[in-house]
């Protein structure tokens, strides 16, 4: 099996393991942000995200957690296989001979030729879900139509390239530096699960920690009115933002993206290690 298809299955596998241990998170923070509101005097439905889980169980059983995790499931394999694909080819690239282990700052640069591939990819998806449409060739046409054509296709491409590019360096190059660390040099192939584990979960975080109001703007431009815009573009969303909600509306629903994101990325490097060097 050559090195693609290597990165292409272990990449897929990470990337079903990354949304079966996030979506219970995914679950809860909808239900927290979907709640009514109490009428006066009266407590919230749920208290917190414990009293949701718990809430959850008692009344639909574990299955209640992973509601609508069918959908997802394909997208978010193909990214990561995608994802982690083009890092392999960049790291074949950047490598001087065969078998060398590449440096934390070869692995930043991996990480963000394969955040620009995450970028193209996450917006063609974002531009119209596949589920509304019957395939990408029919998301491409309608979009073009009813979103001022080419413009509509990479609305938002730029937001989202200035999140999936340093995020992924980031994420990369701290996954590698942590691994190094831990292994005390550069040889990290005797590295057990624990050590995976945790370098996935703070490289998972660290893609989070340096993009978050990044993710914030591009969210605010995706549903952003085409015909009767709210936002000029990205400083004029970021700097709208700011003066509104203060520095705190960039980091709205960080702590429960950082709750999902740190024990799905562990799942996640943790998979594709395994998978990968099952298969030699």
């Amino acid at each position: 099996m050559g090195d693609v298809a290597k990165d292409l299955t272990s990449g897929t596998v990470g990337g079903a393991a990354q949304l079966i241990v996030g979506h219970p998170f995914d679950t809860i923070k909808v239900k927290l942000q979907s709640q009514p509101v109490p009428l006066p005097g009266q407590p919230p439905k749920y208290a917190g995200a414990v009293d949701a889980v718990k809430q959850t169980l008692a009344a639909e059983g574990p299955r209640g957690l992973y509601k609508g995790m069918g959908a997802p499931l394909a997208t978010v394999a193909a990214f990561n296989a995608l994802l982690f694909t083009v890092r392999g080819q960049m790291e074949s690239f950047l490598r001087s001979e065969p078998g060398v282990p590449l440096t934390v700052n070869q692995q930043v640069i991996a990480g963000a030729g394969a955040g620009v591939a995450s970028a193209l990819a996450v917006d063609a998806s974002s531009a119209g879900v596949a589920v509304k449409y019957g395939g990408p060739m029919d998301v491409a046409k309608q979009v073009l139509r009813s979103e001022g054509g080419a413009r509509g296709l990479f609305k938002g491409l730029v937001p989202t390239l200035a999140r999936e590019v340093p995020g992924n360096a980031a994420m990369f190059g701290v996954y590698e530096a942590l691994k190094q660390y831990m292994a005390g040099g550069t040889d990290t192939s005797k590295l057990g699960r624990g050590s995976l584990i945790v370098a996935g979960g703070l490289a998972g975080a660290s893609f989070w920690s340096s993009v978050y109001p990044t993710d914030v703007v591009k969210s605010v431009l995706q549903v952003d009115d085409y015909k009767n815009p709210k936002y000029k573009g990205s400083m004029h969303a970021f700097r709208s933002i700011l003066a509104s909600e203060g520095v705190k509306g960039l980091y709205k629903g960080f702590g429960p993206a950082m709750a999902r994101s740190i024990p799905a990325n562990a799942a996640c490097f943790l998979a594709y290690e395994v998978t990968r060097s099952s298969l030699g």
